[in-house]
């Protein structure tokens, strides 16, 4: 059955940030969080069978699974708020996969990674958001690692400073590597409202970021992972060999 996600909540996901303090926070990414009992709206948080994000070593499959992108050179919003930073695109850039096109909405960042390898998690992970024309979700995981300065990500950094709406020009495809194989899941939000139904895909190859910008987006964000979910009867299929 083809699970589509309402548009109002596609509108939700791209709304800009606002003054008004969220009622929930990460935790220390080990124990489970249990929003739900901050709000019954988030109940699927913590009863949800398809939730995210998972070990990505324990897959059940193998498969070369490709994405494409049209990633380039944008404008982009900088939204700025507890726990988040995130950077808002106009339409015009998308990702293609299983015969889906799926529209970039944002990308959002996250400290350290919140799908883990074999237990372990990167620093850092960049988490772009599409969806369909029906509203239908898509994410691309992208995870670095330290080395040397990303230039996708410096142009965020500087514009760090001028804070919640400063206006960013940047080339998203310098956040991506150039070969898009992934591991490919069903599964959730990674924040309330924990709505499942999003087509996860995590990029294999990871992208380097310099000390100095894992550091300044660390100290943005805070902890910022969930707890890992349990995978249950779901596929993962995971890059061949």
């Amino acid at each position: 059955m083809k699970f589509t996600l309402p548009l109002a909540l596609v509108a939700l996901m791209t709304a800009p940030a606002v003054a008004k303090d969220k009622d929930w926070t990460f935790g220390d990414g080990e124990m489970p969080e249990r929003w739900s009992a901050l709000n019954s709206d988030y109940a699927l948080c913590d009863a949800g069978l398809m939730q995210s994000p998972i070990d990505l070593g324990h897959h059940k499959a193998h498969g070369q699974i490709e994405v494409q992108t049209n990633y380039g050179t944008t404008g982009s919003t900088l939204a700025v708020a507890q726990e988040k930073v995130q950077l808002d695109f106009p339409a015009g850039m998308m990702m293609m996969s299983g015969g889906k096109t799926f529209n970039l909405i944002q990308v959002h960042f996250h400290t350290p990674a919140e799908h883990a390898i074999s237990g372990e998690r990167h620093p850092l992970v960049a988490h772009f958001v599409h969806a369909t024309d029906e509203g239908e979700l898509g994410v691309l995981g992208v995870m670095f690692v330290p080395g040397d300065a990303n230039p996708g990500l410096d142009a965020l950094m500087g514009s760090m400073d001028e804070g919640n709406g400063a206006a960013v020009t940047v080339d998203a495809s310098q956040m991506i590597p150039e070969d898009l194989t992934v591991y490919r899941y069903m599964g959730s939000l990674t924040t309330p409202p924990c709505s499942e139904g999003v087509n996860w895909h995590v990029a294999k190859a990871t992208m380097t970021a310099s000390p100095e910008q894992i550091a300044a987006l660390t100290e943005a964000l805070g902890p910022t992972a969930r707890s890992l979910q349990p995978l249950g009867n779901r596929l993962l299929v995971a890059p061949g060999h």
